[in-house]
């Protein structure tokens, strides 16, 4: 609803903007620069739609389990009703079965009731937090950091030359403006879980102190974590660091941009899975006689 009222105003500037001998040339800058604003929020809100298509959780696989689970239920109910119509002044035992599936059925529909509650929260916080932290990057830091949602976790990836220098695992002090940013976002979200993960090409290292890319994406991952944790006050318990070293890549190793793409740093934000475990635990069981 909000990008058709974006575009319902953007079409009414751009119209506004023809008549632009019957408005002061004041006037008509203002309206350029709303349309211009107004232009970015709309593609900034079409991206993350776009991107929030972009789902297949496991989350979701337990709603389709369920809802096959309740269709089955259903199925079980009308066979036996069938059966129980045809000598219903005999079988007594019928009435405690059907008792027993109607009760599950409805429990059925309560399980499912509440996946669908909990999955769509969860949607919803994730293309916040998404949206927000877009909105709070600078032009030069959207040029170096990929965020996008996938499976229902939000990823953010940080081009490794924008915090380390070439074979170095220290941060640099223009990466922690935009590490702040990051920061303000987890904090915000503090029912969820932050893993920063190191990842590098395959060229090998040859440092002292380093034995190799793990060593390289491992030490990498805990530099940020600490400055998370030590700069930025976000709660350590919150915070895992992990390196994968050259075997995580999403480019050719074989090409110089390849190999920079997979030179990265991620951070992955996920909610905590506690909810959803004990909604797993307490799905009703089917009651075979």
């Amino acid at each position: 609803m909000k990008v058709t009222y974006i575009a319902a105003a953007m079409v009414a500037i751009m119209m506004g903007a023809s008549f632009t001998g019957c408005v002061s040339k004041k006037k008509y800058s203002e309206l350029q620069a709303l349309h211009q604003q107004m232009s970015q929020d709309y593609t900034t809100i079409q991206d993350n739609y776009t991107k929030e298509q972009i789902k297949s959780s496991t989350i979701q696989a337990l709603l389709d389990e369920a809802r096959k689970n309740n269709d089955d239920l259903k199925s079980s109910y009308a066979a036996l009703q069938k059966s129980l119509d045809k000598s219903i002044s005999q079988n007594t035992q019928g009435n405690v079965n059907i008792s027993k599936l109607v009760d599950e059925i409805n429990a059925s529909n309560k399980y499912i009731k509440q996946l669908v509650s909990a999955k769509s929260k969860s949607d919803s916080l994730n293309l916040a937090l998404t949206t927000n932290l877009t909105r709070s990057l600078s032009p030069s830091e959207a040029d170096e950091v990929n965020v996008k949602v996938l499976k229902g976790v939000v990823y953010i990836s940080l081009a490794d030359n924008m915090l380390f220098k070439s074979g170095s695992y220290e941060i640099n002090s223009r990466a922690m403006e935009t590490l702040s940013k990051i920061a303000k976002i987890i904090k915000d979200y503090k029912d969820y879980d932050v893993l920063v993960e190191g990842n590098t090409d395959n060229v090998p290292i040859s440092r002292t102190n380093i034995r190799n890319n793990w060593d390289l994406s491992a030490l990498r991952a805990s530099s940020v974590v600490q400055v998370l944790q030590d700069q930025f006050g976000v709660d350590p318990s919150r915070l895992t660091a992990g390196g994968r070293g050259e075997y995580n890549v999403i480019a050719d190793n074989g090409t110089e941009l390849g190999r920079q793409r997979n030179r990265r740093t991620e951070i992955i934000i996920t909610p905590k899975l506690d909810q959803f475990l004990e909604l797993i635990d307490k799905a009703p069981e089917s009651t075979q006689n």
